[in-house]
């Protein structure tokens, strides 16, 4: 600008900056301060000018000019301007509204002279910038000092002691509000329906809300919110409707915000769409924080189009809006959707957070969505979210679905300031991945590296233990329970109990179930029952399951599956078939393929195959490779080649490797003395290239992971093994076991056959 286009020196800055403030040009009133001259002194300016500039301050949360105007005030020429208590109260004020509590105490601590609204200036200043602890130290100091506090420093100190959770310190508070005249005040008695709600004590803060003779919008929303946080969604509901019913109040974005979460919770779509007609009655379907709620709660029904619809309504979407939509997204398994998503909200200008990254890799899941994950991988480096350890671990996690074990292996050793969840999401790839071993290896490092462990770490150990047979380490286990007070979690006893089952210790299984007492659930029972089952206690899994339902526990799916092995292995084919008959008219559970595959199986031991057959045609569903498994097992113990011939065309049809098929098959043509069928299906396997897996077992001896192989000789110990294995095989003899014998060829002249010394000796395979 030319000289003559510069703007007149101020003859009455005073006056100026005044008219201003006061019609409402706050950057002005500031901008005409800054202009005046800061030399050779700064120019005096009236209290009054300065309690409005600092205000100007305030209302615009700027805390750069703000201080500006603090230090022009204390080089006033005026001195008596330095020591006001009007200004300084200003001061702390602004100083508390730009988030600058400590600058606010230090004026507070200067000030020659206080009153009861410099108490409540500096008590709000900390309160409202989450310094709780310190604001009830100032609270405390107050009352110390004989001064009287007033609605507003009662309610900073009631809104420090719900941020704290300090419900006893907050009572604390609510006494002293009673004994002073301001405890009826509305702003007292909302703050206190807020504390109790959001500290668990929500019954506490509605017998207050019911008792307020007065209630505004912030009464209703505060006891509505404090129901839908605290689970009691219905309760919620039922106050917005006597809100709405009292017809005093019209309800704003918050109260809708909570009614719909509540619907989302409940799954309650009839009402939240009368909620949504009540929204766009008011005009709010389309703010930001009502219109975020509303889209999730149609996401929570399973109506993603209606979500969508809503957030694309939104005025102006802010980062929340845009993580529930990509969340939802995510949920349904829309990767494809929710990547769309995130690349329009970078283009909206916002910048993606923690929360949104972990909604996208949460819809990775599956070898065709690793592609994607790494792209999200190569993101979060470049715009510095890979040291947040909540996206970290989902990151682990993600790979692990993936099925890329070697890159969760990668980001758990990359990973900072490791939490229990990245350990715990580790400790999951592993059993996942069947990488066993490193779950020990990893379990005692976890031990070393933080003070105690959750019932989700110890119950991946488990599962490995489980996997390997590994007993010691399970009796490690239980004793750490102990140790760190976990005994009583019902979850984790759970597993304890399913673990032992499967290592074989019975004993050591059911004494854990009758330490749990009156915690028994129905996922106790089901363990301690399908335990028995599997482990051939046939008699003792059905006495159990008698005992369970006389006290009046609800069997689940689990438990039958539990209840028709255990009529399997003792051939009572009419009692499960009548269990199963009763799942659903009598339970409500429905028939899954493991309770068919059970019944299966029940009829199959007994040589009902004609039946097990109609039983396989009559299902809702189509065979697995396992019913048919177990169709053609029995076929063989019971010499029935046609029902063979059908059972192993399943299989193959379904694994058209599968080796076990066709071994089973050549037995029981070999067993009917079918030799050209048997001479036909082995050079059939020669030219398919199936070959038979060997069998092999392990177990876990003093640590150390023991692999045993059908005809292996390369094992260290091999002699000893086979030694031990011919007098074990002698005392079975002696004992009055008859060994199945191989097949008799003595009628079968195979001088011109295709059949090899290997094919003749398969029965000994």
């Amino acid at each position: 600008p030319t000289a003559s286009s510069k703007p007149p020196q101020m003859q009455n800055p005073n006056g100026t900056i005044l008219q201003l403030y006061h019609s409402g040009r706050l950057s002005a009133a500031l901008h005409a301060f800054q202009s005046l001259p800061s030399s050779p002194a700064p120019a005096p300016l009236s209290a009054a000018t300065y309690a409005a500039l600092v205000a100007a301050c305030s209302r615009l949360r700027s805390l750069c000019q703000g201080r500006l105007v603090h230090h022009h005030l204390i080089a006033s020429p005026d001195a008596g301007l330095a020591g006001n208590t009007v200004l300084n109260n200003h001061l702390i004020t602004m100083y508390g509204r730009c988030a600058a509590p400590d600058s606010a105490r230090l004026v507070f601590d200067e000030m020659p002279a206080k009153n009861p609204v410099s108490w409540a200036s500096v008590i709000a200043a900390h309160a409202q910038n989450r310094r709780s602890t310190d604001a009830l130290v100032l609270f405390s100091s107050m009352l110390r000092a004989g001064t009287a506090p007033d609605q507003f420093v009662l309610g900073s100190a009631v809104r420090a002691c719900a941020e704290l959770g300090d419900v006893v310190v907050g009572r604390q508070v609510h006494a002293q509000s009673m004994k002073s005249d301001t405890g009826s005040d509305l702003i007292v008695q909302n703050a206190l329906v807020t504390m109790y709600s959001k500290s668990g004590f929500v019954g506490d803060g509605f017998s207050l809300f019911t008792r307020m003779r007065e209630k505004d919008l912030i009464s209703w929303g505060s006891i509505i919110a404090g129901f839908a946080q605290q689970g009691c969604e219905m309760e919620a509901l039922q106050i917005f409707r006597e809100m709405i019913a009292e017809g005093l109040h019209h309800p704003n974005q918050f109260h809708l915000g909570s009614v719909f979460r509540a619907c989302g919770v409940l799954d309650s779509l009839e009402y939240g769409e009368q909620i949504h007609s009540l929204s766009v009655k008011y005009r709010l379907d389309c703010n930001s924080y009502a219109g975020c709620s509303l889209s999730d709660m149609y996401a929570r029904c399973k109506k993603l189009e209606s979500a969508r619809k809503v957030f694309y309504g939104i005025d102006a979407p802010d980062l929340v809006s845009w993580n529930s939509i990509i969340n939802a997204c995510s949920v349904e398994g829309l990767l494809s959707e929710a990547m769309v998503l995130f690349s329009d909200m970078r283009d909206s200008g916002l910048r993606p957070d923690g929360i949104t990254v972990r909604g996208l890799l949460c819809a990775c899941a599956g070898c065709d969505a690793l592609q994607p994950g790494r792209l999200i991988h190569s993101y979060l480096f470049k715009v510095g979210l890979d040291g947040d350890v909540s996206v970290c671990n989902s990151l682990l996690s993600m790979y692990a679905r993936c099925m890329d074990f070697s890159s969760a292996m990668d980001v758990f050793h990359e990973t900072r300031d490791r939490d229990v969840v990245t350990w715990n999401s580790i400790l999951t790839a592993c059993v996942l991945h069947q990488h066993l071993e490193v779950v020990f290896e990893l379990f005692n490092l976890l031990q070393r590296s933080v003070p105690s462990l959750d019932g989700i770490s110890l119950n991946n150990v488990l599962s490995a233990s489980a996997e390997l047979g590994y007993l010691e380490m399970v009796k490690q286990v239980h004793a750490y329970t102990f140790k760190v007070g976990l005994v009583n979690d019902t979850m984790l006893s759970n597993g304890l109990i399913d673990t032992y089952a499967k290592c074989g210790s019975l004993d050591d299984a059911a004494k854990h179930f009758e330490m749990m007492g009156t915690n028994c659930d129905v996922f106790s029972w089901s363990s301690l029952i399908v335990g028995y089952a599997q482990s051939g206690y046939a008699r003792k899994a059905l006495d159990l399951f008698a005992r369970m339902r006389n006290l009046g526990i609800k069997p689940n799916h689990v438990t039958f599956v539990g209840v028709l092995t255990a009529c399997s292995r003792v051939g009572f084919v009419d009692e499960g078939c009548y269990y199963y008959s009763i799942m659903e008219p009598e339970h409500g559970i429905l028939p899954t393929r493991e309770h068919c595959s059970c019944v299966i199986d029940l009829l199959a031991r007994a040589g009902r195959l004609t039946e097990a057959a109609k039983f396989v045609d009559q299902m809702p569903f189509e065979p697995d490779i396992v019913m048919w498994k177990t169709l053609l097992a029995a076929s063989k113990t019971h010499n029935d080649v046609e029902m063979g011939k059908r059972a192993a065309e399943g299989v193959l049809n379904i694994d058209p490797s599968h080796s076990a098929a066709y071994v089973l098959l050549c037995n029981i043509y070999a067993a009917s003395g079918d030799w050209n069928e048997f001479a036909r299906l082995k050079k059939a396997m020669r030219s398919s290239g199936v070959k038979k897996s060997p069998g092999k077992s392990w177990v876990k001896l003093k640590g150390e992971l023991k692999v045993f192989i059908v005809e292996d000789r390369s094992h260290p110990e091999s002699e000893e093994i086979y030694t031990m294995l011919d007098i074990v095989g002698m005392e079975m003899i002696k004992a009055g076991y008859v060994p199945k014998l191989p097949c008799q060829y003595t009628s079968f002249d195979h001088t011109n056959s295709d059949l090899s010394d290997e094919d003749m000796s398969m029965e000994y395979g």
